[in-house]
């Protein structure tokens, strides 16, 4: 938790549960990314941190979004995102939320299926990019089988695209959200750099290529900072395209806004299960339904710090609020908690900033979704 979280907090008050959001790291950031990957144009994942606090500050430092749905739309053009800066990367589009799009001036689209070529009627004449499946071996979060294609269907799609009257502009993948494993951008950089050259034998010459997301924010594993993917993606690009590659689009989510966020929790109860239980469990006003549901599966393991930290701990079991077995936080990773945290305490799930307001829910067992400030 930085100085500027800490004192909001002290000063403020806040009622638990919140989440914390503050604007310079997100800034710095997007400073950051720019300096590390010059040749990449930033296109920011509004799904992980929608708040409008943070989509201004990326309009001001001139970043594009990659936006999923109307209302992200609306929000980005609300803030004074130019429409020429996003992409509708959502590859399952209703055509007439294609059609608004087009309509407010987004020329830019995703897509993975023969179907979504409904894009030719509803937006004529706009850029299109394929999305295709890559491996996501060292994901903590995999995004694979839902979205993307096989490449050898890519190819077929962004041709018929072209005799649609779209314009194939270029490929996407995603190597998965919080990827840990820097080699998976090569390996996923040699199916695309395939996919250009079998469309350049079928006549269609591709001018893109976005890089999805993955890049991580910091938890409880150790990660390598931002120079050493950046080096590692352009390695990769060069090293299939030489020095005059193509466009080059980044979709930057969580590790844009995670380390801004900081979410406070209170205890509300510590209990045993038995007399000789050797794990206590520790029951939180926040859960899976309202600010950590990316503790499903346990796949994402928050740095958790407490108001007694320092204190002789002891592992312990977390849950959350609910009324409902599915909401506990963690059991099978460890988590040590001081062996004096009784209701009342405060707990801490720093580098918390992406997809813990933006995916929790609303009024779930009456339980109002996470409160979210922006300093």
């Amino acid at each position: 938790m930085n100085k500027r979280i800490q004192k909001f907090l002290v000063d403020n008050k806040p009622a638990t549960p919140c989440l914390v959001i503050d604007l310079d790291v997100v800034r710095q950031n997007y400073r950051a990314m720019r300096r590390y990957l010059p040749k990449t144009e930033v296109f920011y994942a509004v799904k992980a941190n929608p708040a409008p606090e943070v989509v201004r500050v990326l309009v001001e430092e001139g970043s594009g979004f990659d936006v999923a749905s109307l209302p992200e739309i609306q929000l980005c053009l609300d803030l004074g995102a130019a429409p020429e800066r996003m992409s509708f990367g959502n590859t399952i589009k209703k055509e007439r939320d294609i059609a608004y799009a087009y309509s407010r001036g987004i020329r830019l689209f995703a897509f993975d299926s023969e179907e979504e070529l409904k894009i030719s009627s509803a937006a004529p004449g706009s850029m299109v990019y394929c999305r295709i499946l890559v491996e996501n071996e060292g994901a903590q979060w995999p995004l694979s089988r839902k979205f993307g294609c096989e490449p050898e269907m890519a190819a077929d799609l962004l041709c018929q695209a072209r005799e649609v009257g779209l314009v194939p502009h270029g490929v996407s993948f995603h190597v998965g959200s919080q990827q840990l494993d820097l080699s998976q951008w090569d390996v996923a950089m040699t199916r695309v750099a395939s996919l250009f050259e079998t469309l350049q034998e079928r006549g269609v010459e591709l001018q893109a290529i976005d890089l999805g997301g993955g890049l991580p924010a910091h938890y409880q594993e150790q990660i390598e900072e931002l120079p050493a993917y950046a080096e590692a993606v352009m390695r990769s690009v060069i090293g299939h395209f030489g020095m005059r590659h193509p466009r080059l689009m980044i979709e930057p989510g969580r590790s844009m806004v995670g380390d801004s966020g900081v979410l406070q929790a209170e205890v509300v109860l510590v209990s045993r299960k038995s007399n000789d239980d050797c794990k206590r469990w520790v029951y939180l006003d926040a859960g899976r339904f309202n600010g950590l549901s990316e503790t499903l599966g346990e796949a994402i393991a928050y740095n958790i710090t407490t108001s007694r930290d320092g204190e002789e701990t002891e592992p312990v079991i977390l849950a959350g609020p609910t009324c409902d077995s599915v909401d506990v936080i963690y059991e099978k990773k460890e988590y040590r908690m001081p062996v004096g945290l009784r209701a009342g305490d405060l707990v801490y799930f720093n580098s918390c900033g992406a997809y813990a307001a933006s995916v929790s829910s609303v009024n779930f067992n009456g339980f109002e979704a996470i409160k979210q400030y922006c300093i």
